[in-house]
């Protein structure tokens, strides 16, 4: 995960609050009589600062849902901020904590927070239930907590958590909650934040968190140690090719969900899929070595995922209705 400070003066006031006193800056910014459109404005302020990808994104879907997609990212973005510009583990604890009693009041008619004002008014609209924006900050409590995963299946778990949850909100926007296509959601998203990790194996290890899982990392014959060195080793080469295999077959069990979506989503979640699928590629044309530099997907690259997946949905066969 990447984290990032709120640039516009009440942004940074709410964020300085925040590390002070995790109860006084949910009210900090709050209009007055509770102003929905400034929340929704301060929403779409934060997603346009903070994700690069927001206007292509947006553009992909319907006017009437972007809205939504701001709030849903403001919301996740908030929780991440309290995560990783806390000063200590344990201040982020109890941000988080403060966070979640107000989702909790939120979701029982007491938003206070402007993001939470907004996420009312979304989850009004689309009937969205608290879970998975409960779930998202469950991810983070327990990046707090845990900085080191045994298995496979327990990182899968984190990501259940972690990633997963903001698909099925989306899916959810359109009244989509059948349980076939949510798994094929559920894949994706977990494919994404596999790659994002093995993109990140350098900056995870400088923040002390390892998602490499151990018992891949010994079936390797890989050291943590070998995390610390400029370069990737042959077998830490090899393990990267492993996990970035395994993040694949992920993007290929949720690819069918680019036809079968609901149609005013295709274009969006084809572009996801092949921004992951990129950054696989990004990854495997490094040779696998992550600690040199970060591959990324440029942005010509991005743009071009983006007419394609927009072509590609809006000419597939109409496919499955969920």
């Amino acid at each position: 995960m990447t984290t990032s400070s709120h640039d516009s003066p009440s942004s940074r006031a709410l964020g300085q609050a925040a590390r002070r006193d995790p109860t006084a800056w949910q009210l900090a910014d709050v209009p007055p009589e509770g102003d929905l459109a400034a929340a929704e404005a301060f929403c779409r302020d934060v997603a346009r600062r903070h994700y690069e990808n927001f206007t292509v994104a947006t553009r992909l879907v319907p006017r009437r849902l972007r809205q939504h997609l701001a709030n849903v990212y403001a919301f996740a973005r908030w929780s991440d901020d309290l995560a990783d510009e806390a000063s200590s583990p344990e201040q982020a604890l109890a941000d988080l904590a403060a966070w979640r009693d107000e989702l909790r009041d939120c979701f029982q008619g007491r938003p206070r927070h402007p993001v939470l004002l907004a996420i009312a008014s979304t989850a009004r609209q689309a009937g969205l239930d608290e879970k998975p924006f409960a779930d998202l900050i469950d991810a983070f409590v327990q990046d707090q907590r845990q900085t080191r995963y045994k298995t496979r299946d327990e990182l899968v778990r984190y990501c259940q958590r972690s990633a997963d949850p903001v698909g099925r909100i989306v899916l959810a926007l359109e009244g989509c909650r059948d349980p076939d296509l949510v798994a094929m959601s559920d894949s994706i998203c977990t494919g994404l934040q596999l790659v994002n990790f093995w993109q990140d194996v350098r900056r995870d290890r400088l923040a002390g968190r390892v998602y490499l899982p151990h018992d891949d990392m010994q079936r390797h014959g890989v050291e943590e140690s070998m995390l610390d060195a400029p370069s990737a080793s042959e077998p830490l080469r090899r393990l990267i090719a492993d996990e970035v295999d395994w993040a694949r077959r992920h993007f290929d069990a949720g690819a069918p969900l680019v036809t079968l979506a609901p149609p005013v989503l295709r274009p969006a979640i084809a572009m996801f899929l092949g921004g992951g699928r990129a950054v696989a590629d990004a990854i495997d044309r490094a040779g696998f070595d992550t600690l040199v530099r970060r591959p990324t997907v440029g942005r010509w690259a991005k743009t071009r995922l983006a007419a394609r997946a927009w072509w590609a949905a809006t000419i597939a066969p109409a496919g499955r209705r969920p």
